[in-house]
């Protein structure tokens, strides 16, 4: 007999070689229905996969992120058999489970795939699902494997199978198709019962742009066909708020070919909103004990070799910039925690001085493959609302905490109310990926946690997510459409003051070496635009429009009252513009709508004889005429009503 433990601490025992799905029967049968995958003692496995050992067990189903990658990874397979039979001939590469759905990555010689082709894939996919199919997971020796995929021509699966060892090499069969695959699958086909074919893209082999371009081909799936149809209309609502459409259309930022791939050139709207977002923050970390630092664009590569970060980042920095004098390199900067590192070093601090914390807005530069670049959410240079803080390691969990206030003013003033928290630790089976002692990860670890605890967030710990100096807590906000992004991060280290030798005078006038807090609240200021553009689809709170107002005139006559009327709302430090053009009102009002504008006044013969405005809403609410001083009250009301108090 083997004892299973399961999530809930309670324990069953079951015959040695009993399966998860045996498990899940004996739990309930409703259960056992909707199991589709399985986790034993930290490791994926089949429901069909004979447990022989105690251990842990968690089952999965389709409302677990683990359950739905089970399910994507495994129409994957499905995927890939289809374009074998659609398409004889075809090299497969590898064909993974991503945040929505799955891709697969082809070698289709000569040929293409177009979106004329989706549907007959498609229905190819669903004939397989309904044969009802198991997927079986077999060993086969490093020989066999490049045996077959060598007979087949086949050099990117023979490139993946020469990495691995002899004994760790696994094939997955179902119906008459076999990949070379680790595992982590649905018990059969015939769960797949809705699928859609997305999009096709080029992707590199391995990601780079000297191997050949292959054949990407997006896909997702669902048990439900409703699941796909509510899918289908959520996406449909994600491409009107696609941030890089509205980011046209309201002017806030371009991208050129000349200036070059990923580095993005703001607009004026677009200036005075990141102006705003930096302000706001700014007014929030003065408050809370910020100086504000700047720092070059460069740094001497020396610098990034002392951090670490030219080891663990090199290969995706620019290439070193030579000087004319002999071995001089520099970078452009990839991080800003280096500098910050030396204008602490400055000068000698006692522990009464601090904690220091230094606030910058710096940007910084990495070089990201052209095929990952996507509007502002993937850029090759981009600004940090950065901080680093300088703490004795008594003062590191009050430090932490207030630094999580932050945050959370942050996320609350601007709409975000959703999210949890993920706290990012090591993974202990690679240790190489890391610098500094275990002694230091497990205080740094522990700190995170217990502040998280103390701070009533709900979070979970997620193994190999920590930055290479230290964990971290990363902050996952759910959108307006349901999608999570991660926005927002504080990381406790103990290493890089190690390495630049930082230190302070303590209480017992010995030197001691600082515990560094690094956060950034938006993360960078492109992403977290781009985010906010489709979380609120253009819509931003209106402390933060770039026009609050929109003054529309019914002819050139009233110009002089709207111009008064202007007057009045900018000493109400009220954003607004005057619309005088020799247009329809009803066309101002359909551009200003267009233009996301809060509210439109109305300004005619009536509003002027009675010293009054007109009142339009955003979206069409009328109310009515009022006077100046009324509508400045709507105003700061709606302002005050957004903004959180810190």
């Amino acid at each position: 007999m083997i004892t299973i433990t399961l999530p809930d601490g309670s324990k069953k025992q079951f015959e040695s070689g009993a399966t998860p799905m045996d498990v899940a029967k004996g739990i309930s049968e409703g259960l056992a229905r909707n199991v589709i995958s399985a986790n034993f003692n930290g490791t994926t496995v089949e429901t069909a996969t004979p447990l022989t050992t105690d251990g842990s067990l968690v089952l999965y189903t389709w409302n677990n992120a683990e359950g739905k990658k089970a399910f994507w990874h495994s129409t994957a397979h499905v995927l890939a058999q289809a374009l074998e039979e659609l398409y004889p001939g075809v090299k497969l590469s590898i064909g993974p489970a991503i945040e929505n759905g799955f891709y697969y990555d082809v070698d289709l010689g000569e040929r293409s795939i177009s979106e004329k082709d989706f549907k007959a894939i498609e229905d190819k996919m669903l004939e397989i699902a309904r044969g009802k199919y198991d997927f079986r997971m077999r060993s086969v020796s490093k020989t066999d494997a490049l045996s077959l995929y060598k007979s087949q021509q086949n050099e990117y699966k023979v490139e993946l199978i020469e990495n691995l060892e002899d004994g760790t090499i696994t094939f997955c069969d179902h119906a008459t198709f076999t990949d070379l695959c680790r595992g982590g699958h649905i018990p059969n086909t015939e769960i797949i019962k809705a699928v859609k074919i997305l999009s096709v893209a080029g992707a590199y082999w391995r990601g780079d742009e000297k191997n050949k371009q292959l054949t990407r081909v997006y896909g997702i799936s669902f048990p439900k066909q409703k699941d796909l149809t509510e899918y289908l209309t959520l996406l449909e609502e994600a491409k009107k708020r696609d941030h890089r459409k509205l980011g046209k259309e309201l002017e806030l930022f371009t991208f050129s070919q000349k200036v070059g791939q990923g580095l993005p050139l703001w607009l004026p709207k677009g200036a005075a909103l990141r102006e705003r977002l930096e302000n706001f923050l700014k007014k929030a970390q003065k408050k809370a004990g910020y100086e504000m630092v700047v720092t070059p664009h460069i740094g001497q590569k020396e610098l990034y070799v002392t951090s670490g970060h030219y080891a663990k980042y090199g290969a995706d920095s620019f290439q070193p910039i030579h000087t004319p004098a002999e071995g001089e390199e520099f970078l452009l900067k990839p991080m800003n925690c280096p500098h910050h590192c030396e204008i602490y070093n400055t000068r000698p601090f006692s522990y009464r001085e601090l904690p220091k914390r230094y606030a910058e807005f710096g940007t910084v530069y990495r070089y990201e493959q052209s095929g990952e670049l996507h509007g502002l959410t993937r850029v090759r240079g981009f600004t940090q609302d950065d901080a680093h803080i300088f703490c004795t390691p008594d003062q590191l969990d009050a430090e932490f905490k207030n630094v999580i206030d932050l945050v959370l003013y942050v996320f609350g003033s601007l709409g975000f109310e959703n999210f949890r928290t993920q706290v990012s630790v090591r993974d202990p089976h690679q240790p190489e990926k890391y610098i500094g002692s275990l002694e230091n990860w497990e205080k740094a670890e522990s700190a995170i946690i217990n502040a998280a605890i103390d701070k009533g967030l709900d979070y979970e710990i997620v193994e190999g997510e920590a930055a290479f100096y230290g964990p971290k807590l990363d902050f996952m906000v759910k959108d307006a459409l349901g999608r999570n992004w991660q926005l927002g991060t504080i990381q406790v280290d103990y290493n890089l003051p190690e390495r630049f030798g930082l230190t302070y005078k303590g209480s017992d006038n010995e030197l001691h070496r600082p515990v560094m807090i690094h956060r950034a609240p938006f993360g960078s200021m492109e992403r977290f635009v781009a985010i906010l553009l489709e979380h609120t689809g253009g819509n931003f709170p209106l402390w933060l429009m770039p026009t609050q107002v929109s003054l529309l005139c019914i002819s050139e006559k009233y110009e002089k009252y709207a111009q008064k009327v202007l007057n009045l709302l900018e000493n109400n430090e009220i954003r607004a513009l005057v619309d005088n053009r020799n247009e329809t009102i009803g066309k101002k009002i359909r551009e200003a709508e267009m233009q996301k504008t809060p509210y439109m006044l109305i300004i005619g013969e009536n509003e002027e004889k009675e010293n009054k405005i007109t009142v339009r809403k955003h979206g069409g609410t009328d109310l009515g005429q009022i006077t100046v001083d009324e509508f400045a009250k709507i105003i700061a009301d709606e302002i005050n009503k957004g903004m959180k108090t810190f």
